[in-house]
């Protein structure tokens, strides 16, 4: 990989860390006020962050397969760029 495509593929996994790292947190979140908050607003709350966490995981996977494919790409071009350079 020449170091444009390192570059882009650092701050691609980069986003879907942080992305996936939300969704984890979201979830969590939800988790302990459904349990220890007692609040009319509460469930209303809940419902926010799941339906967040619900859009954020959509997206990630959408990111994802669309960042995997263009990993792959970038190693059939890598392996291609060295058998020529064998040659």
């Amino acid at each position: 990989m020449d170091e444009d495509a390192k570059t882009r593929f650092k701050w691609k996994f980069y986003r879907l860390t942080v992305e996936l790292n939300i969704i984890v947190l979201l979830v969590a979140l939800s988790i302990v006020v459904f349990f220890i908050i007692h609040s009319s607003y509460a469930i209303p709350a809940i419902i926010g962050m799941l339906v967040l966490t619900l859009f954020l995981s959509w997206d990630f996977i959408k990111k994802y397969k669309h960042t995997k494919a263009w990993l792959d790409e970038n190693a059939e071009q890598e392996k291609k760029r060295n058998e020529e350079n064998k040659s």
